[in-house]
């Protein structure tokens, strides 16, 4: 039977739960031990998938096909275990789910509430596909006193009588803050949003305290005595040079070994971190650098390429330097001078055309693909950044100004057109226009067939790969011969061999572009090809500078 973790967090937002599960999760892994992920979200959204990225960030795409929240990438990324659509939980699919059971009649006709109807739904699905592991870690999105989260927390307290105390653990992860006008470290923020837990029914079992300096003993006496935990279960969050030095911060603060004997788990053992310890030291420890300019529309918040910025780092981390970013707005690059253009670009050891949405900042885009170009600079496209690169070859080389995507509007030319039937496994999948947007787009892991002999075949060593995709634009196949005139051609296909995946150059150093979204399975561990290739391709352009 699994053993449940449950993690809350206090004070405000943005203090690292999803960093905090996953390196707890990384920790028991070291440990021996096999663990699961799981994030409950409580706004009322189904998926992320149709919420701007400005408000919530990226959506992490699972294997299985499901849009969610970033922390799933966090998750992956630390231990290395495919997250499913079960992993992601929010009020809008429980509440869909117990509407949909209400109009079968499930319900045998009783009035539908919250308790027990809707926290039973969140119940089972925290408990669901949990017979193969020994730890399920659970984040409740949020903090504690947000009204949308009361379910969630009503819903964990239940599962702490159902389980028992033996197999069920509050960790609360809070802000213990440094005021300089009074010289000292605040506990008062962490004692209110304890007592807030409190009176949802939920004595926390370890505190986590995010500080950006140590935790004196003095305050971490009153904690415990104010907060009702052990001293010892008074855990210091703090700062550290990079997230992945996280799980060796909290070993050393000695939160396995609280989680091990809250389940009567002592370990005689200490985990094996060395890999954690090489990456680290990779990391602050580099032996060179390059800069890599990102060329998007959402660089206001970086969260919304939270795992291509991962990616890179890891690029960085398979040739040992450190990943400089330049986060450049398409928009400015659309409306600055050709010399605005060169000023921005050339510095750059190496350009990337993420993901994206939509016509805005499209020509900044294509732009910097054609300095990309022109100038012999490695160049990666990654879903709509291979669009882009297909629009700025048929635009700039081929003399055709009317290529366009029929995503931005009616077209003569559509050299980007609406997918509307595609195949999944042995399924037949259908879009029509005017129907919902939420969790129609080709979504999941796709087969992808490389040309033997190409860059991308001899990045990946293979001539059948998988990866993850998000879109619902594919690259029209009408105009491929164009294409290759202009000197970008497509070496990765579908299994069918009908959609292009993969296009690049032959008159160039490295300019690759995929319509997929390598970055979502890039770890630390083990970087993504792609990102390490291209990162190998920035440290010659830095040497040729």
């Amino acid at each position: 039977m699994a053993r449940f973790i449950f993690v809350t967090g206090g004070v405000v937002s943005s203090l690292g739960k999803g960093i905090a599960s996953a390196s707890l999760g990384a920790l028991l892994q070291a440990r021996g031990y096999k663990v699961l992920l799981r994030k409950l979200e409580p706004y009322i959204n189904v998926d992320p998938g149709t919420m701007n990225p400005f408000q919530h960030g990226e959506v992490f795409v699972t294997e299985d096909g499901a849009e969610t929240d970033l922390d799933l990438g966090h998750y992956e990324r630390f231990t290395g275990v495919n997250t499913t659509c079960f992993d992601a939980i929010s009020t809008g699919r429980i509440y869909s789910d117990v509407i949909a059971n209400e109009r079968r009649g499930d319900y045998l006709g009783a009035t539908v509430q919250v308790i027990p109807h809707v926290t039973d739904a969140i119940k089972g699905a925290i408990l669901k596909n949990t017979g193969e592991v020994d730890f399920a870690i659970c984040e409740i999105g949020g903090t504690v006193g947000d009204i949308e989260g009361l379910p969630f927390l009503e819903a964990i307290r239940q599962l702490r009588n159902d389980l028992g105390y033996r197999n069920s653990l509050y960790v609360h992860l809070t802000l213990v803050p440094y005021i300089p006008t009074a010289g000292e470290l605040k506990t008062k923020p962490t004692q209110h949003s304890v007592q807030e837990l409190q009176s949802k029914g939920i004595q926390p079992d370890i505190l986590l305290c995010r500080s950006d300096r140590p935790i004196g003993v003095e305050e971490r006496r009153k904690l415990a005595l104010f907060c009702n935990v052990k001293p010892e279960c008074v855990i210091e969050a703090l700062d550290v040079a990079t997230i992945y030095q996280v799980p060796i911060s909290y070993h050393e603060q000695g939160l396995d070994s609280e989680v091990c004997k809250h389940f009567g788990l002592e370990a005689k053992t200490a985990p094996d971190l060395a890999i954690w310890e090489r990456i680290v030291e990779t990391v602050t420890r580099p032996e060179g650098d390059v800069t890599i300019g990102v060329v998007g529309k959402y660089t206001g918040l970086l969260d919304a390429y939270k795992s291509l910025h991962q990616a890179l780092i890891h690029g960085g981390i398979a040739n040992k330097v450190n990943v400089n970013i330049e986060w450049i707005d398409a928009d400015q690059l659309e409306n600055g001078s050709k010399v605005a253009l060169m000023e921005r670009l050339s510095p750059l050891h190496g350009i990337l055309v993420p993901g994206g949405f939509g016509e805005r900042g499209s020509r900044g885009k294509i732009a910097a693909i054609q300095y990309a170009r022109e100038h012999k600079i490695p160049y990666f496209g990654v879903c709509f950044g291979l669009q882009m690169a297909v629009l700025e070859a048929l635009r700039n080389m081929g003399g055709f100004a009317d290529a366009n995507s029929s995503e931005f509007g009616s077209t003569s030319m559509p050299a980007i057109a609406l997918m509307t039937e595609w195949i999944k496994g042995d399924i037949v999948q259908k879009y029509f226009p005017g129907e919902d947007l939420g969790g129609t787009m080709r979504l999941g892991t796709y087969e992808c067939h490389l040309t033997p002999g190409s860059k991308a075949y001899e990045i990946y060593k293979s001539s059948v790969i998988s990866e993850r995709h998000r879109h619902r634009y594919e690259v029209n196949t009408t105009y491929l011969k164009e294409l290759e005139k202009c000197g970008l051609y497509v070496v990765g296909t579908t299994a069918d061999g009908l959609l292009p995946e993969i296009a690049e150059r032959k008159d160039h150093p490295w300019f690759v572009a995929v319509q997929f979204h390598p970055e979502f399975k890039s770890r630390p561990f083990k970087p993504h090809p792609l990102f390490t290739s291209f990162i190998e391709a920035a440290i010659n352009q830095n040497r040729l500078i």
